[in-house]
């Protein structure tokens, strides 16, 4: 793949400068247009070479556009808050928005090919994170973004002289570090293994582009005009709807379901559940402050049918835990921020470090569900969300994250009388709306929902639990045995 930007490409002084006027006129146009749409966000991957320009490119595209509607992204070695959570974390909470350039200098390509030529990985390990990124990048072309991968490339004489020469001026010294000169003896290793990432990630919806980084001239212009094209390509000409055909979904012909399986019927007694609490409560918080606990983090999710307990059942969750410990994150409706964002991202930036715990009352499944029945999304999306929410979950758990998804089922009778409670009881009457009535109506569409959620995203490592929760003491206290039984097994996996 690197053939054609070992050509010795070049651009003389006259034809350049007669060039870039224009180009950052157009530049310019093209990002305002894009900031007038805010219709999809725009993602520059920057990676290379030692010494091919990768820096000096990221410092004229910054230079060459308005710096209200652009971000530049410098991906090091991750911080101690990083390393915390999943790789991916810190890509997510920095993607730009709708209607806003992101720049990424060193994106995650960069530690699977360094890990990978420096013998820290095996090549299956790299065709795994391959595979990874390749589906984190058709996700976010899928939600909309334009994608543009940039290669700068230099052949490895041209390396050395490139180094050479920035060594020499005093102006450009400190930009040659040892870690380029070591990675200049391992430049046949690294062509090798960035040809085979570049081959197998070159993709129709994010193709790389590989450009010679010999000539300043040649390059600077070349990724310009790259970048310009791509713009006014999608500005102009919108990418309609893909008419995809999805396969459908079809129930069991018996018409039996998981929550036929479900006994409704059981019960604890009020004393019971006292003594039960105490226990659980007490377990609970002895096991978030072991020493080990300090390597893991948990995640505990609430899903259900309105008036299901939710509430109540994390409430008393955080009854055993220190205020320091825990947050609880609500979710409605998206804001206006969270909308022009991929619909995981709302969720990626509330993981919480180690040592912590984090309760999403609803959460990403949303998509599947509320999303899928109103119709606020297409049969498509929803359809691939659950690919990509097994995803997010199983760089979830490979993080040391404890995940931990419930489903509060009741019965359609137990809800009714509930909604109706809630109507009598004052300090309750704020718990139903006009849309829960209007949401029951829904009922064997949510119920379907759900079945077709848990088929396909009740794996292995995040398995869902569901809750018989017609009584609500017997709900709360497999809850919180639940959650001591899987922070458990996850302590003695860490021995």
């Amino acid at each position: 793949m690197f053939e054609s930007a070992e050509l010795g490409h070049k651009i003389d002084k006259a034809s350049y400068d007669a060039e870039i006027p224009k180009l950052r006129v157009a530049l310019l146009d093209a990002q305002f247009d894009l900031a007038q749409q805010a219709s999809f966000p725009v993602i520059i991957l920057v990676n290379g070479v030692d010494g091919a320009g990768k820096g000096e490119t990221v410092n004229l595209l910054n230079e060459w556009m308005d710096p209200r509607f652009i971000q530049v992204h410098a991906m090091g070695a991750p911080s101690d808050e990083e390393r915390e959570r999943p790789p991916m974390w810190r890509f997510w909470r920095a993607l730009p928005p709708k209607g806003k350039i992101g720049i990424f200098f060193g994106s995650w390509y960069t530690t699977p090919i360094l890990q990978r030529v420096r013998g820290k990985t095996k090549t299956s390990e790299l065709v795994q994170s391959i595979d990874q990124i390749n589906r984190f990048e058709k996700m976010l072309t899928d939600e909309g973004a334009l994608i543009i991968k940039f290669w700068f490339h230099l052949a490895k004489d041209a390396q050395k002289k490139r180094l050479k020469s920035l060594e020499k001026d005093q102006k450009t010294r400190w930009r040659v570090t040892e870690a380029d000169w070591e990675n200049y003896k391992l430049y046949d290793k690294f062509r090798k293994v960035s040809e085979h990432t570049l081959r197998e990630t070159s993709t129709a919806d994010s193709p790389w582009v590989v450009v010679e980084g010999t000539d300043p001239r040649y390059r600077s212009l070349a990724a310009g005009r790259i970048v310009l094209e791509a713009l006014r390509k999608r500005l102009d000409h919108q990418v309609k709807a893909r008419l995809l055909k999805v396969a459908p979904l079809q129930p069991p012909i018996d018409q039996l379901d998981v929550f036929d399986t479900l006994n409704m019927a059981q019960k604890i007694s009020k004393k019971t559940f006292d003594t039960e609490l105490e226990k659980y409560q007490g377990k609970f918080n002895l096991l978030t402050r072991d020493p080990k606990f300090r390597k893991l983090s948990v995640i505990a999710l609430f899903e259900g049918s309105d008036a299901g307990g939710k509430g109540g059942s994390i409430r008393r969750i955080t009854a055993a835990l220190d205020a320091r410990r825990y947050r609880i994150i609500p979710i409605a409706a998206p804001t206006e921020e969270e909308r022009a964002q991929p619909y995981l991202w709302r969720f990626w930036r509330h993981i919480p470090r180690d040592g912590g715990v984090t309760i999403f009352d609803r959460s990403w499944y949303g998509r599947v569900l509320v999303e899928r029945v109103e119709k606020y999304c297409s049969e498509q999306d929803w359809m691939r969300a659950y690919s990509e929410i097994n995803d997010f979950e199983e760089q979830l758990v490979d993080s040391n994250t404890v995940l931990v998804k419930f489903w509060l089922a009741i019965s359609k009778d137990e809800q009714l009388r509930r909604f109706k409670e809630r109507e009598k009881i004052g300090f309750k009457r704020f718990k139903i709306t006009a849309e829960d009535w209007r949401n029951r109506e829904k009922w064997d569409d949510y119920e379907r929902a759900v079945c077709d959620m848990v088929d396909r995203t009740s794996t292995d490592i995040a398995p869902w639990v569901l809750v018989e929760a017609n009584d609500k003491n017997f709900a709360r206290i497999k809850i919180l045995k639940t959650l001591c039984q899987q922070i458990e097994a996850a302590m003695k996996k860490r021995k």
